[in-house]
């Protein structure tokens, strides 16, 4: 059987992308090198773009049990005192909280669940990745079960969702874009057996004797991460014994289990490229990022669904070339995230004394101002398949009359004409409404007769923005933005242009 996609890792990118090109009916064929799910946890958050997507894959409600919403992130000293608190929205602009704290496991059997129930994708576990060779219509992996015997996959695209150590990025070749960035730090975690007043739920210890890092890690779950120094041996920070005294201001035996310790030398370094012909790669294959943000698996699943829709197209009969703005999108967002959190971590873990109560002084005179910090915002896609805009189209509630929910639910999902002028509909030549149909677009109009922003979220975005018209591709990423019939007219030209309709 030939496959339209293989996807080399079945962690959250290679799951995502799975989930993401199956629920499009597309071929897939998934390739994993350990017999099952990791089964334990790693990443410790997402936000609420991330569940945005797994709304579009149907599951978010199933994600909930495994997670918390978590308020905000508090900053102390060694001492004790506060020197930064920050605020999370809720409902952030994706219409979900904007920060999630979860149990990996729980979000992974919930994703393989629903990947399994696809029925044009195949896992394959217990599966090691030996060579890739590409052809003129299409690539053929080579690997060898667990039982020895090797096996042969034909697909037409290949995704290395394996990670930096993996086979993927080695046979894609190229350089490596090293930020120099190399700190080592414990991490364990524990399953609560009670709970336990007073245990920080998303707190960072700024302490130059011991930086720390706590974290609830869904309802379940705490997550302790403990900077290393340089005469620390991962053998000997490894073993429990010396591991509680570790925690101990926090939590003993009684109160928990501790359940994994985990040794990570935190790196950054990017990919600098992401595709050669018909292989690709996503996730930490592509981008590594130290956790400071915590983006890293959120960055991978980004990429999933920048990718997905892509090669759905392309698969469709579209131009190939559609597949070289996945890099040009993606790796200005990464490099930007990768760098902030490098800055922020070096704020967080300064160890000179003298410098970290210089940091603690600026700090807390800040706060005891009520100055409180510029929320992060992430950068907009600037290159790509853009014509203008390229930020996320913000999700709220609206109701079409007769069903009342978030955005994406009742107005549907892939290229969609968004309006508040219920004239831009009719503004359409036969060209536009030939080609719009083609690549299977809809159009939602706001107004009398139509459908109703309850939430008030479009109206403050198109009145924030100056527009009354927007172009929403199939990532929920706006591809422009107008006032005019002209003005929309010409950027859906431009699009159909780009995708080999005129």
């Amino acid at each position: 059987m030939r496959y339209d996609v293989a996807i080399v890792g079945y962690g959250p990118t290679g799951m995502a992308l799975a989930a993401f090109l199956g629920q499009l009916g597309r071929s897939v064929i998934v390739l994993e090198r350990y017999q099952g799910l990791y089964n334990l946890p790693r990443a410790a958050c997402w936000d609420d773009e991330t569940m945005r997507s797994f709304q579009a894959m149907g599951i978010a409600e199933q994600m909930l049990p495994g997670t918390q919403v978590q308020p905000g992130y508090h900053w102390v000293n060694g001492d004790g005192e506060t020197l930064l608190e920050i605020e999370y929205d809720n409902p952030g602009r994706c219409g979900w909280p904007q920060q999630y704290m979860m149990y990996q496991p729980h979000m992974e059997d919930v994703l393989d669940r629903h990947i399994q129930s696809l029925p044009s994708v195949e896992v394959q576990q217990g599966v090691t990745v030996t060579g890739v060779t590409e052809g003129a219509q299409g690539v053929t992996v080579s690997a060898q079960r667990a039982d020895g015997t090797l096996m042969r996959v034909e697909a037409a695209y290949v995704v290395g969702a394996d990670g930096g150590n993996g086979p993927m990025r080695k046979h894609l070749g190229g350089a490596l874009d090293d930020y120099n960035f190399m700190e080592n730090w414990l991490v364990v975690d524990f399953e609560m057996r009670r709970p336990v007043e007073g245990l920080p739920s998303f707190r960072q210890v700024c302490d130059p004797k011991q930086p720390i890092a706590i974290v609830n890690i869904g309802p379940k779950h705490h997550r302790f991460s403990f900077m290393l120094d340089p005469g620390d041996t991962r053998e000997e920070v490894s073993k429990p014994e010396n591991v509680w005294p570790r925690v101990r201001d926090y939590l003993t035996p009684e109160d928990a289990d501790l359940i994994r310790v985990a040794n990570y030398t935190f790196t950054s370094a990017i990919v600098d490229h992401w595709r050669k012909g018909r292989i690709m790669l996503a996730g930490d294959a592509a981008h590594q990022m130290p956790p400071f943000l915590a983006q890293g698996m959120v960055s991978g699943i980004r990429d999933a669904r920048n990718l997905a829709w892509k090669l759905d197209m392309v698969l469709s009969g579209y131009p190939d070339d559609l597949l070289d703005s996945y890099q040009p999108e993606r790796e200005p967002h990464v490099r930007f995230i990768t760098e902030k959190a490098i800055k922020l971590g070096r704020v967080q873990t300064m160890r000179d004394p003298v410098k970290a109560r210089a940091r603690d002084a600026r700090m807390m005179a800040a706060h005891a101002a009520n100055q409180a910090p510029e929320k992060l915002r992430y950068p907009a896609l600037s290159g790509g398949m853009i014509a203008t805009y390229g930020d996320l189209l913000p999700q709220g509630e609206i109701t079409d009359g007769t069903r009342t929910g978030l955005f994406d639910d009742i107005a549907g999902r892939g290229w969609q004409i968004v309006t508040r002028d219920p004239t831009i509909p009719t503004t359409l030549s036969d060209a536009d409404r030939r080609d719009w149909a083609k690549i299977k677009g809809g159009t939602t109009v706001f107004g009398p007769n139509a459908l109703t922003d309850t939430s008030g979220t479009l109206t403050r975005w198109f009145d924030d923005t100056g527009c009354d018209t927007a172009i929403l591709r199939p990532d929920s990423y706006v591809y422009g933005i107008s006032n005019t019939a002209a003005d929309l007219h010409s950027q859906l030209a431009q699009l159909f242009t780009s995708l080999g309709l005129r």
